[in-house]
């Protein structure tokens, strides 16, 4: 993609809220954006505005709390991103963090799998592949089809899921090949259906290169949004002391231009 690319990304929720929860949104670009970045975060109960405050992460994810009233809340988030941050090199701590089994790639218990099926094959890069091609090639892309609570296990056993089912098999496995591997929470432009999307990153000669086995949409023009250890550390909204209604999502995200095709055996990084 070339450097001038521009992205333009929203992300709207609709909430019915009860009592007075504490809300957790990761639905911004992350803190590796481009510098060149236009963008407004609006979160209103009953057509009031609600006070936001921002955390960043360690891992440069930016985390917005607020403390919802009972009512209909509104998130509204929206973008403009324009060319590419600074790549991304693997620290000496990602190399150990992103080895261990994590609560949704539970690596350990994939190991003898990983072994017998992958054992064989020689280099990092041809095992990343083969792994990508075996999810890829096994699983069944089927909205609705697992729960929040799934893990990797629950994945390679049913056969089926979303995107962050995919991406928890392919790190699980990948783990368990001695690869280190993590989850990054991005927004997709020619993802369809459109929505938030999870991609798989792992290090590969010096660097954190995107593979994602659901190849639904082109990897050079994703945006970070959250990066760790899997889902429990991406989620786009998470509620404590408190019960929300979701009563509606609606995400988007486009290029200006023509959208890049995907090559399989292309490299790519997240900015």
């Amino acid at each position: 993609m070339t450097p001038n690319v521009r992205r333009f990304l929203s992300a709207s929720l609709v909430l019915h809220v009860y009592d007075q929860p504490r809300v957790i949104l990761q639905l911004a670009a992350s803190g590796f954006a481009p510098d060149q970045l236009d963008e407004t975060l609006t979160v209103t109960c009953d057509g009031e505005p609600l006070e936001i405050t921002e955390v960043t992460t360690e891992a440069q994810t930016r985390v917005h709390l607020f403390t919802a009233r009972p009512g209909q809340v509104m998130i509204d988030y929206r973008a403009t991103v324009e060319g590419r941050g600074a790549l991304l090199v693997p620290t000496a701590a990602d190399a150990i963090v992103y080895l261990r089994p994590s609560r949704y790639a539970e690596s350990d218990r994939l190991a003898a799998f990983a072994q017998n099926t992958f054992g064989d094959v020689v280099g990092t890069r041809a095992r990343i592949a083969a792994v990508v091609a075996w999810t890829n090639s096994h699983l069944d892309y089927v909205i609705g089809s697992s729960r929040p609570i799934d893990g990797a296990v629950d994945t390679m056993l049913s056969r089926q899921g979303v995107c962050r089912d995919f991406a928890h098999l392919v790190i699980a496995l990948l783990r368990s090949l001695d690869i280190p591997a993590r989850l990054a929470a991005v927004y997709a432009p020619g993802l369809s259906p459109m929505d938030f999307h999870a991609v798989a990153e792992v290090i590969v000669d010096g660097a954190w290169i995107i593979v994602d086995a659901t190849g639904l949409a082109p990897r050079s023009s994703m945006l970070r949004i959250a990066t760790g250890r899997d889902a429990a550390d991406t989620a786009f909204a998470s509620v404590y002391g408190g019960a929300v209604d979701f009563w509606e999502t609606t995400v988007s995200a486009v290029i200006d231009g023509y959208l890049p095709l995907d090559d399989p055996d292309g490299t790519f990084s997240l900015t």
